[in-house]
């Protein structure tokens, strides 16, 4: 059980257990054009719905979990939370999903699986999680595009190796960048994860920003306190 300020997270069926990829997406998703509709793609155990439930005012937060027990520990946390009437998880995959949309979406969040450098575990269901077989970027942003409203914003956290190819793809969609954040685990580590948002409307002054995460082991940088302390219960 992993225990936030308004919501707690049980992670004891799944794979996919809280992490600060999606903790970083949660906090980070710009909100400031005050989402009536959310989805999060690839939802885990719920955290980063549950983050934007309460965040925004947002009447319809939907995500959606192809893995079996990860959509039922979701359900399970959405159920628990104070926001059980405005989450609701579908339990398939994007290609299922996205055959016949029904809603479009102010917000849409994806801390997508990735290829990881040590490939396989022993683990089945922890690689399918964490692969980005499970997910090609490609039918991603093809989903964005679909389900994406006017001035909708998706957000997504990708290994920075990424980044530049992942701008790349989703220009071909006319989807482009607004909001960059690089993060680092130290100030002297190298640059892991980055943080994008990208809209419909072409930008040409794209925000860009550096996010360290720890100055020294558990001692959180004033930047990374100020972003995540309305979640952590010792922020």
């Amino acid at each position: 059980m992993f225990t936030f300020k308004q919501f707690s997270i049980q992670q004891d069926k799944t794979a996919m257990k809280v992490g600060t990829d999606g903790v970083l997406l949660g906090a980070w998703a710009p909100i400031n054009h005050n989402p009536f509709s959310v989805l999060d793609i690839g939802a885990g155990t719920g955290i980063i719905a549950l983050m934007l439930a309460q965040r925004t005012h947002a009447e319809q937060i939907d995500a959606l979990e192809i893995d079996e027990e990860a959509y039922e520990q979701a359900v399970d946390n959405f159920e628990n939370s104070p926001w059980g009437d405005r989450l609701f998880c579908f339990h398939a995959g994007l290609d299922e999903f996205i055959e016949e949309p029904e809603d479009e979406y102010d917000l849409i969040v994806s801390n997508p699986p990735f290829y990881a450098e040590d490939y396989k575990t022993e683990n089945e269901q922890r690689d399918l999680a964490r692969f980005q077989d499970a997910m090609p970027f490609e039918e991603l942003v093809e989903a964005a595009d679909l389900l994406l409203s006017e001035n909708g914003i998706f957000a997504i956290i990708l290994p920075f190796k990424e980044e530049e190819s992942f701008i790349a793809l989703a220009k071909e969609s006319e989807l482009y960048p607004i909001k960059i954040t690089r993060v680092k685990g130290t100030p002297k580590s190298e640059i892991k994860r980055s943080l994008l948002a990208f809209s419909r409307n072409e930008n040409p002054e794209i925000e860009i920003d550096e996010l360290i995460i720890e100055i020294d082991r558990h001692i959180y940088t004033p930047e990374y306190i100020e972003l995540t302390k309305a979640f952590y219960l010792k922020m």
